[in-house]
């Protein structure tokens, strides 16, 4: 995992560190469809608390996959689409991060299900701040 401090939105002042990271990910999404399944929404969460002591889950991947012949994922060194950042703008005293695979399964008729794929075992640290952007 990367952190590095920048300035993350514009027309503001303040540096803010920004963790990214690469991952694999290998699922075989197939007995979630069904004579009525639309589409499933995968994502992967990261959990973590940070120095405040508030919990956070923070979406950093995520797909659609509409057919049955794409549900096999086999993704290798990918980069998250979408970085860790906090509200306190640093992850000084954070807890480690917890990676978790989510799904939405999207049916033509009928409630959205939900479920968890796989949860990491192995929490990950945050490094420290690396470079300014």
């Amino acid at each position: 995992m990367n952190v590095v401090k920048a300035i993350s939105r514009p027309y503001s002042k303040k540096e803010q560190e920004i963790a990214w990271f690469r991952f694999d990910v290998q699922a075989d999404l197939n007995p979630l469809f069904t004579w009525n399944t639309k589409q499933l929404f995968v994502y992967i969460v990261a959990e973590y608390t940070n120095q405040k002591g508030f919990a956070n889950e923070v979406v950093v991947w995520d797909r659609i996959v509409r057919r049955k012949r794409d549900s096999k994922l086999n993704i290798e060194t990918a980069r998250a689409k979408y970085p860790i950042r906090d509200p306190s703008l640093s992850f000084r005293n954070s807890t480690d991060v917890h990676f978790t695979m989510r799904y939405n399964v999207m049916p033509w008729i009928g409630g959205l299900t939900y479920g968890t794929g796989a949860k990491i075992n192995e929490p990950v640290s945050f490094a420290k701040v690396q470079s300014r952007v």
